[in-house]
């Protein structure tokens, strides 16, 4: 974590069941007030848990493509309290959009200063705000929001998706892979890069580490997807609508 001192090995037990509280939600609106409520703690809990996700998944971005325009203008979505927009300033980025759906969570990254424009937009049930974007990186979403992301994005740049791949979050990778995996034979992006990473943050329970070992020495997996936005369909044909 950007500017964080030591990290303890071990999460408290409250922050673990936080997390896994968090993991565990479905319903849109009972998750969101979930978020509103742990915006204040949310830094310290998942630094304690080791999160890795935002640096990890600037990492990719900057190693798969080297050379990128530091003035890209960059739409964050599911942005948080802006974990990743600290990354990518540290990298040199500075045109940084955010999006998330909870106020609070918008409160918390206004603070940090990093962002020319944050939106509260409740993902998958309102259109993004900001067209034409040049990179895109979120957190979990809805897989229904795939599109929504696409049509955002302006020809050629880049999109930049995370999830973990713990036992309990497998039925939503399926789901996310199915979405991009049906895009990319529609001709709407080519795959770039796909990073499986071991250590995504501390497990919460023993059930989401591999056999054998104890969740307080355990890290939960989780993997990048890395995409670009084709200038046009394969074989010369148009893009496909934000309603694909």
């Amino acid at each position: 974590m950007p500017g964080a001192a030591v990290t303890p090995r071990m999460a408290p037990e409250e922050v673990r069941a936080r997390v896994e509280a968090a993991h565990g939600l479905t319903d849109p609106a009972q998750k969101l007030c979930f978020y509103d409520r742990w915006a204040r703690d949310y830094d310290q809990d998942v630094a304690a848990l080791q999160y890795q996700a935002p640096r990890l998944a600037v990492d990719c971005l900057i190693n798969t493509c080297p050379g990128l325009d530091l003035q890209s203008l960059i739409l964050d979505v599911a942005c948080g309290t802006g974990l990743v927009a600290s990354e990518l300033q540290a990298r040199g980025f500075l045109q940084l959009h955010g999006v998330d759906g909870s106020p609070e969570m918008l409160k918390q990254a206004q603070a940090r200063g990093l962002y020319q424009k944050l939106s509260l937009c409740t993902l998958g049930q309102e259109p993004l705000p900001s067209p034409e974007v040049g990179a895109l990186s979120h957190g979990q979403v809805p897989c229904t929001v795939i599109p929504e992301l696409l049509r955002v994005t302006k020809p050629g740049g880049l999109l930049c998706l995370t999830t973990r791949t713990n036992p309990s979050n497998l039925a939503y990778k399926e789901e996310l892979e199915a979405s991009l995996d049906q895009l990319e034979q529609a001709g709407a992006w080519e795959r770039l890069a796909v990073q499986p990473v071991d250590s995504w943050e501390l497990a919460t329970s023993e059930l989401e580490v591999a056999s054998g070992t104890r969740a307080q020495d355990g890290f939960i997996s989780g993997i990048i997807y890395l995409y670009r936005k084709q200038m046009q369909g394969v074989g010369g044909r148009p893009q496909p609508s934000a309603d694909f």
